[in-house]
């Protein structure tokens, strides 16, 4: 069983301090804002009323659009109000529905075992997941039931199961992986039937030995799906290096991982994809990664979508101080927030909060032509001179060179001498091209 990888990438700290920590259900806050984007495409549509009483699973939102997903009550109680929050991807306020607990917890009616769940056919495995309102939960946010609908002339022959999980600090897939591997399995049967697919590869890195111990012993004895241990380095969990890395599949520029005949799907969406298709559960809640030096209690937690950051930290245990920085993700490719008044979403896959000791900020400096930036460029690209075009204005011309295809994994800024934000600049360039385009 040999190790997989790409070509660049780069091997920042690591420090998955939280692995050997179990999963750990939080307490319920007084109060959970569920916005109604939680997903790429449009925002889901409201369809409840302040005062009216909810119970858990029950939607609250309906998906508005085939790029769109519904939207769950995280438990059962009252509407307290439709109000704006603090979103924690667009940093704008967004429509919330605003929930006060009851203590029930009550489930609506229709979430039950169906025991012949692997005998369903495609079409209901696809409708399930999208009742639900699965959606890609290492942080992409894509709808999953999207995923699982290929056009006819694009057949998916290989399913990867994404646990990789290169972000430095987060350990929740990693724990997923320890302590649910039986359901991991079962939810990528249920993917490889929705797609018609012949095998699916389960790819870990191999800073996970005990995750690779427990789906080893899961999978034994099914010959439709193995394990591709991969070598640790990031970004190995994209999408487009994972395919490269164990099909030798390269995705065509402007292309998507159907174009090659492969889906990938989060270790965490496919125990998700499981319970509702199983269970017929829609997604109420996610488990992510406390983390960083601040808090008192680091480890990883079943967590409430709607849960604000705020109680998140309060119901873990608190911080030993004043946090300096709070960042929703991973460091590479996470997003810094400026107010803990923002909630879990389904695209939560940590939360790291840091002292003003261990954040580091350098002045950057003029490029002196390294080409460390291309060495490392998982995607291929020149990233030195996206900057130098980005900062001319030369929006077109930097389309040109592949500015589209970066995946923004910030490896050219991690290895830069000169400390030169490329991916503060090429989000920018992106969005002058579309505001261009409009």
């Amino acid at each position: 069983m040999g190790k997989f990888t790409f070509k660049g990438g780069v091997h920042p700290e690591y420090n998955k301090i939280t692995s050997d920590v179990p999963i750990e259900s939080l307490p319920l806050p007084k109060e959970l804002y569920v916005p109604v984007l939680q997903h790429l495409g449009r925002p889901a549509k409201v369809v409840v009323k302040r005062g009216e009483a909810v119970k858990r699973g029950q939607i609250i939102a309906e998906a508005d659009g085939f790029i769109s997903a519904n939207i769950h009550s995280p438990t059962s109680g009252k509407v307290k109000k439709i109000w704006p929050v603090l979103h924690p991807v667009t940093g704008i306020n967004v429509d919330a529905i605003v929930i006060e607990p009851d203590g029930e917890d009550e489930w609506v009616e229709g979430v039950e075992e169906d025991k012949n769940y692997r005998d369903i056919s495609p079409k209901d495995i696809v409708e399930r997941v999208k009742n639900a309102g699965i959606v890609g939960l290492g942080g992409a946010t894509f709808p999953t039931h999207v995923k699982l609908s290929p056009p006819p002339d694009k057949p998916i022959d290989t399913v990867i199961i994404n646990g990789a999980e290169c972000e430095p600090y987060l350990t929740a897939d990693d724990r997923i992986m320890q302590e649910r591997a039986h359901d991991i399995v079962e939810g990528a049967f249920l993917i490889k039937k929705a797609l018609s697919a012949k095998k699916v590869i389960i790819a870990i890195e191999d800073n996970k030995p005990k995750a690779i111990s427990k789906v080893e012993e899961a999978i034994k004895g099914e010959n439709w799906i193995d394990i591709a241990v991969t070598e640790t380095k990031y970004p190995e969990g994209g999408e487009k290096q994972l395919i490269w890395a164990i099909l030798k599949r390269e995705v065509p520029s402007g292309g998507l991982p159907m174009d090659v005949g492969a889906l990938v799907q989060n270790v965490g969406t496919t125990v998700a994809i499981y319970e509702a298709v199983r269970y017929r559960k829609p997604l109420t809640e996610r488990v992510l990664t406390l983390s960083g030096d601040l808090p008192k209690k680091k480890g990883n937690y079943l967590v409430r979508l709607g849960t604000l950051f705020k109680d998140v930290l309060e119901l873990a245990g608190g911080l030993k101080k004043d946090q300096y920085r709070v960042i929703m993700g991973g460091p590479m490719m996470g997003i810094a927030q400026h107010s803990l008044e923002v909630p879990v979403i389904k695209g939560t896959s940590g939360i790291l909060v840091f002292s003003k000791e261990n954040t580091h900020y350098q002045e950057p400096y003029p490029c002196i032509r390294c080409a460390r930036c291309v060495d490392v460029c998982p995607m291929n690209l020149m990233p030195l001179y996206f900057v130098d075009l980005i900062k001319a204005k030369r929006f077109e011309d930097a389309k040109k060179i592949g500015l589209l295809d970066c995946i923004e994994c910030g490896s050219c800024a991690y290895i830069c001498p000169s400390h030169i934000r490329h991916v503060q600049l090429i989000k920018y360039g992106k969005q002058e091209l579309r505001r261009l385009k409009k």
